[in-house]
Parts: C-alpha cells; sequence; structure tokens
C-alpha cells in the first residue's frame, strides 16, 4: 500500500509540512526532511521551485527565486534525494508546476519518484481532464498519487468527479486566496469546511492556505483529516536555524 493511504488511516489529525527545495542553502533538503520527521510531522511536501508560481503568494515566490538562485533544478532534487528512504518513513510528496515535469519528461519523471520513493505528486495546473487522457496511467504504473485541489468555488459536481478519480485525499485550499495571505479563518471559511465535510466524500481532505499556528491547525482540521502549513513554516526557516524545527512543530502539536 503507498505510504499516502496508510497514514491516512491512522487514527488522528495529520500535520503535513511544505517547504521549498534547495532553501534556505542548496543543500538543507535532506536535513529539513530528517528533521521535520523527528519532530512528528506525517507528512512532507518538498515544494519543486519553478519560475512562475500560479498560486504561491509572496513568501513561498521568494523561496522559490531563492532556491533556482541557489542551484536548485529538478535534477539536483532527485539527485538529493536519492538515499532518502535509507532515513525517512514517511509519505513524501513533490509539489510543483507541470512545466518542470514536461521539460524533464512527465514518464521520466515518475519513473524517478517512484525510485526514490516519492509518494505523491501536487500538481496545481495539471487539469483533470489531461490527467485523465494523458497522464493517469503513467502515474499508476508507478504508484503515485496524483492530489487534486478544489476551492471554495469549486462546484459540487466537480467535486465529486475529483473524489471519483482520486484515491487518497483531496487537497482543500482554504480560500480563493494565494498562499501566505490568510490571517485566520472566518464563519465563511467554517461553514465550507463543513460543507464539504458533509459530501460524505470517500477520500479525506487536507485543508491547506492558512494554516500557521496551532489555533488555525485546530480550525482547520475540526471537520477534516489535516492539515499543510507552507509559508509560515517558509518564514520560520527564513528567520531561525534549522535545528529550531522541533519548536516550530512542537507549538503545532502541543496538547
Amino acid at each position: 500500500m503507498n505510504r499516502i493511504n496508510q497514514k491516512l488511516q491512522e487514527d488522528k489529525k495529520l500535520l503535513s509540512i511544505y517547504f521549498t527545495a534547495g532553501f534556505p542553502e542548496l543543500n538543507d533538503t535532506i536535513t529539513i526532511i530528517e528533521k521535520l520527521e523527528k519532530s512528528g510531522v506525517d507528512m512532507i511536501e518538498i515544494g519543486l521551485p519553478f519560475s512562475d508560481p500560479l498560486a504561491d503568494g509572496p513568501t513561498i515566490q521568494e523561496s522559490s527565486t531563492i532556491a533556482i538562485d541557489n542551484g536548485m533544478s529538478t535534477k539536483v532534487l532527485f539527485e538529493q534525494l536519492k538515499d532518502i528512504r535509507k532515513s525517512v518513513s514517511i509519505p513524501l510528496l513533490i509539489m510543483g508546476y507541470f512545466n518542470p515535469m514536461m521539460r524533464f519528461g512527465v514518464e521520466n519523471f515518475c519513473k524517478k519518484c517512484a525510485e526514490i520513493g516519492i509518494d505523491g505528486l501536487i500538481i496545481p495546473d495539471l487539469p483533470l481532464e489531461i490527467y485523465k487522457s494523458e497522464y493517469q496511467s503513467i502515474f499508476e504504473k508507478y504508484n503515485l498519487k496524483n492530489i487534486f485541489l478544489i476551492t471554495p468555488q469549486t462546484s459540487e459536481a466537480r467535486i465529486r468527479e475529483i473524489d471519483e478519480l482520486s484515491d487518497s485525499f483531496i487537497y482543500m485550499v482554504s480560500s480563493a486566496a494565494v498562499t501566505g495571505s490568510q490571517s485566520g479563518f472566518g464563519n465563511e471559511q467554517t461553514k465550507y469546511f463543513k460543507r464539504i465535510h458533509d459530501l460524505k466524500l470517500k477520500n479525506p481532505q487536507i485543508v491547506g492556505f492558512g494554516i500557521k499556528d496551532k489555533e488555525t491547525f485546530l480550525q482547520a482540521t475540526t471537520y477534516q483529516k489535516g492539515a499543510i502549513i507552507g509559508s509560515a513554516f517558509i518564514k520560520f526557516l527564513k528567520n531561525n536555524s534549522i535545528k529550531e524545527i522541533g519548536n516550530f512543530v512542537a507549538k503545532i502539536k502541543k496538547a
């Protein structure tokens, strides 16, 4: 069974952390992953930096620019991750835009992911219809889960179509804003979280965008299986030593 599906079966709320590969320094990738797992994180999203990130707010955009300037690329990331499964056992996903994957070759990209132990991909700009017609068979060949995104504006019919095509979790964007732009969750988002919960989808949902502390994590997981922290963690890395990652995670997960 794919590691993502195994993790989703655990009887707890899941904390996933996103970070940009190659940030703050080019060779920090492995250290950050290992520190996050030791700190009790359930899943990790490894951001593949791209020069034109549509859904990313200024914090992640800046980290991507720095990572690219540091020399991060698809090839470098795969080289860094080649032995990651010798030290890390939790699910690992790569989140990125489709252009770098196309340049690398979609099948080659998926094959490398399988070889090094990547469990899933989150590709915000890969349309569902294109995935179904051109790439689903490749993903399934390499046992890679493709994680689709929904927003408060996604119609119920579309959500159910995504749910039918999915077989791990659905990435539930908390708002229509870019990443890092939220200051907390209001009534509208709480209603949205409950509305999706009440659809009784077959795939659990994990909420992203706007989770930055224990309070927002608890809000986001009242109705959903887990939550993803991205921009807040990037800001932490910008201002703190990697050695302090345990403190960041502990503040989210503390009783």
